[in-house]
């Protein structure tokens, strides 16, 4: 094994992908750059890397953080890397998983039944995970499965590193719980605090983890898009009068689950908005989630097309005008993304993740996520010009075009090997 060597806090800092040093000033550290691969060093081994996933989402959902991670395994274990992935399952998978899946016993969330928690590491699967003797483990989700791996890590003394996904701390407001988010946001500082590096989707994201106290160090790890499934030709009159769409008609769109913490209500408000200000729209609802009933009957007028995926999701991207995504619970936001290499301006929340990805007045607008105002006037000054809405679409695609999924996890494991070979760990 190799020894994760001195795990007291150091200063926080921010590397960006190239930038190796601990010494950045806090505004080079979160400025964007463009992302690229940092240089790794060469592990003088005798057998193939080996990763240990753990991870609370990879197979029973079609959510994001699922896609992604199975995207990260499919990569590395194309690069000749051994990765074995512990994650709860249902009896029902969502997506066809990429790699090889240790099922840890689970239960499905109380109120959110779609999803699943894992109440520890069973007997069984510590075996598993002790006799698979991973150079590295991979934590996703700073839940009980999440916390038990990382007990484990540091008693093993494998260096434990942790990927940011989700901003559960903002869930509670959604939910009635308002008063949990503060003691949440300290446990998730001590969680990652514990780990030895921490990597996070966007710089605005490590910004806010920066301001809240995580003490550990932090990497960007963006997100990619596939620019050649996601792209402005995927047009389609053809799908749109299947939808009953008019040829003329301007189509605002929204992709994502239909989940509370989305702000649906915020997304309700600015249809009703645009409605009240004689703004001629269609509203198009890409998706599913349990809040998908009380959302066609407060939109009756909307295209609700349920949860797509491949070329019928780029269809439907690149088939409406606007995208349209008041969401400030995203840590990246990768239907922004995706909605941009389809040419789509982008109106999406002031908040981490959009605030990464949208260059106000060249890509889009960033409005209020609890203020249906702002949004309903980004989306009228839209509306009615269609050579803004033409030259933001571009340059949105243009945008897209930086990143490739390869480059993306290339970061990861140059990262992984770069903290393997950390001096100080020695």
């Amino acid at each position: 094994m190799i020894s994760s060597g001195n795990r007291n806090p150091v200063k926080c800092n921010v590397i960006m992908p190239g930038q190796e040093r601990d010494d950045l000033s806090e505004q080079q550290a979160l400025s964007p750059h463009a992302f690229q691969p940092i240089q790794s060093q060469t592990l003088n081994r005798t057998r193939k890397l080996r990763v240990a996933l753990i991870t609370s989402s990879y197979n029973y959902i079609r959510d994001g953080v699922a896609l992604t991670l199975n995207r990260l395994v499919e990569y590395l274990e194309r690069n000749e890397v051994e990765v074995l992935v512990f994650a709860p399952v249902a009896k029902t998978p969502a997506l066809a998983h990429n790699g090889t899946i240790v099922p840890v016993r689970s239960l499905p969330l109380p109120f959110r039944p779609e999803y699943r928690v894992a109440l520890g590491v069973p007997r069984g699967v510590r075996k598993r995970m002790r006799e698979f003797n991973p150079d590295i483990i991979h934590l996703t989700s700073p839940d009980i499965l999440g916390y038990s791996a990382l007990k484990l890590a540091l008693k093993w003394k494998i260096p434990v590193v942790a990927s940011y996904h989700t901003r559960f701390e903002t869930y509670f407001e959604h939910y009635g719980a308002a008063v949990l988010r503060k003691p949440l946001a300290n446990y998730l500082r001590k969680f990652y605090g514990m780990c030895s590096e921490l990597y996070v989707p966007s710089a605005s994201m490590a910004e806010v983890l920066v301001a809240e106290g995580v003490h550990t160090k932090i990497r960007l790890w963006s997100r990619g898009v596939d620019t050649s499934l996601f792209h402005p030709n995927k047009r389609s009159q053809g799908w749109r009068s299947k939808m009953g769409i008019g040829p003329d008609e301007l189509v605002v769109a929204f992709v994502g689950r239909l989940v509370r913490e989305k702000r649906l209500s915020t997304l309700v408000k600015t249809f009703h908005g645009l409605r009240e200000a004689r703004v001629a729209h269609r509203s198009l609802i890409v998706g599913d989630g349990p809040e998908e009933s009380a959302l066609r009957k407060q939109l009756p007028d909307g295209v609700f097309t349920g949860a797509l995926e491949g070329e019928d999701l780029a269809c439907a991207y690149a088939s409406a005008d606007i995208f349209l995504f008041p969401s400030d619970t995203e840590s990246f936001g990768n239907v922004t993304l995706e909605a941009m290499a389809s040419g789509l301006p982008a109106v999406c929340a002031d908040a981490t993740g959009s605030r990464s990805l949208v260059d106000v007045g060249a890509t889009g607008f960033l409005g209020k996520a609890e203020s249906a105002e702002t949004f309903i006037e980004h989306v009228r000054t839209l509306a009615k010009d269609a050579g803004l809405r033409q030259r933001m679409g571009m340059a949105a695609r243009e945008r897209s075009l930086r990143t490739s999924w390869d480059d993306v996890m290339g970061q990861i494991l140059g990262y992984y090997n770069n903290c393997l070979t950390d001096p100080a760990r020695t």
